[in-house]
């Protein structure tokens, strides 16, 4: 009796039910090491990318420091590059456009929302997928709780049959229905260790990109670079 004890005799003698919980497992699995190991890649990424801020504060001029930022990573992805740019397109706006209610604002506030919606969608950008990691990690193990129920039920109820109870007879049933809460455990701890680094990790950045924002605003509004950038 003990050699068919096993995984795969619990998902062939479980039912409809033990395979779906499984296969659902299967796929939260796959969807969270999908977002932690892409989003572990974005982050590396712009890490890097900070890294470039010295030189981009030690260029001759903004476009030379823009080409060094641009050189840092993907320009699609690059938070920094693209901070950059929005503050350049804001100057350009409120000097040359028609009068709009935005153009009661002076020029500093104007920078200012326009580098702060910039970053809101940078964060929005980072926070992707977050989500279905919390998710994850919170329901993994009840789903394989679920599991774990509808798999002693299904052993007691085969025991029920034979008419005869004896410990050899439980603990084999029972013990195998114990690997979907297993599973359970095995899905959700990679999603909340996930979730943690990567909160971490964003906001790390995130705080580059409000340091720099405000070194940004400075250089719009005087020309000069900021006390504290020319410390670097």
């Amino acid at each position: 009796m003990n050699e068919k004890l096993g995984f795969f005799h619990m998902l062939i003698e479980g039912g409809v039910v033990i395979q779906l919980t499984a296969f659902i497992l299967f796929l939260m699995s796959i969807a969270s090491w999908t977002v932690i190991i892409v989003k572990a890649h974005g982050i590396q990424g712009a890490k890097k990318q900070a890294q470039s801020l010295k030189d981009f504060w030690h260029s001759r001029d903004l476009e030379q420091g823009i080409q060094k930022l641009a050189g840092a990573g993907n320009p699609d992805k690059n938070a920094f590059e693209h901070l950059v740019r929005e503050g350049q397109y804001a100057i350009a706006h409120h000097r040359h456009t028609d009068a709009h209610l935005h153009d009661s604002l002076d020029l500093s506030d104007w920078i200012t929302g326009t580098l702060k919606n910039a970053i809101d969608d940078a964060q929005e950008k980072l926070g992707a997928g977050l989500a279905l990691l919390a998710s994850i990690g919170s329901t993994a193990p009840f789903i394989g709780l679920f599991g774990t129920v509808w798999g002693i039920y299904h052993a007691l109820l085969g025991i029920g049959e034979l008419g005869q109870v004896s410990i050899d007879r439980v603990a084999g049933p029972v013990g195998e229905a114990l690997i979907m809460t297993a599973l359970g455990l095995f899905v959700a701890i990679p999603a909340v260790l996930g979730y943690n680094a990567l909160v971490r990790g964003n906001k790390f950045i995130l705080g580059k990109l409000n340091r720099f924002a405000y070194e940004l605003h400075a250089y719009y509004m005087t020309g000069q670079k900021t006390i504290y950038t020319h410390q670097r």
